[in-house]
């Protein structure tokens, strides 16, 4: 059963199956469900207190995101993390992003890159253990910034996509390789650096050079083919 106190009452102002879908990604990507539970749709039902139509449409949509399996006869689960999911959202990831930052870095000019310090001052003050989630946290937003300036709408979107998946695999690296506080600023202020020259090329070698090192550390995580 799904504790009372799991989930906060809806606000009214968005569209009740948007509100859900919301509710549920946060909660499958920030770990309050675990890989492979099962989502029973009268028991999501009753602790949202909404009827399992929004629940229905919430979950077919979360399954496109890649965040849920449905199987029939069975209903939903939280998809389990496998070794096919990092290369495919890796190499997608790699590829949209290479894109967005060789446009972004002649685009950001100060607004974008005083946004971008002011993350990176955030990092740089983390002296002491850092939450999991807090190192996602910054990671994202540090990142969102260069889709935010690369003036590519469909790019955008791709992002917006995968995100929660990229949230999820982001979890899992800082969870097991817990270095956040030794690489998390270094390694975004030397993009930052590579960004900040004004060449594409350089951009998307920074950009290259950047997830690799989270591709590699997620690689050797004990996870299953597929």
């Amino acid at each position: 059963m799904i504790p009372d106190d799991t989930v906060s009452p809806l606000p009214s102002q968005r569209a009740l199956g948007d509100l859900v879908t919301d509710v549920l990604r946060d909660m499958v990507t920030g770990g309050r469900f675990q890989p492979g539970q099962h989502l029973k749709e009268t028991e999501l039902a009753e602790a949202l207190k909404v009827s399992r139509g929004p629940i229905r449409q919430a979950l077919a949509r979360l399954e496109e995101e890649g965040h849920v399996e449905l199987r029939r006869h069975r209903g939903a689960f939280v998809s389990t993390l496998t070794k096919a999911d990092v290369e495919e959202v890796h190499t997608l990831r790699g590829a949209i992003e290479r894109l967005a930052a060789g446009r972004a870095c002649t685009r950001m000019q100060g607004a974008g890159f005083a946004e971008m310090d002011a993350v990176l001052e955030q990092m740089k003050s983390v002296d002491t253990k850092i939450d999991p989630e807090d190192a996602v946290r910054l990671d994202l937003q540090f990142h969102d910034i260069i889709y935010a300036y690369c003036d590519h709408s469909r790019v955008q979107r791709v992002w917006e996509s995968i995100r929660g998946q990229v949230t999820v695999f982001l979890r899992a690296r800082n969870a097991s390789f817990p270095d956040f506080l030794e690489v998390g600023y270094s390694e975004h202020k030397e993009l930052r650096d590579a960004l900040a020259l004004g060449d594409p090329q350089a951009a998307q070698d920074g950009i290259d050079k950047h997830i690799l090192g989270a591709y590699e550390r997620l690689k050797r995580l004990n996870l299953p083919d597929r």
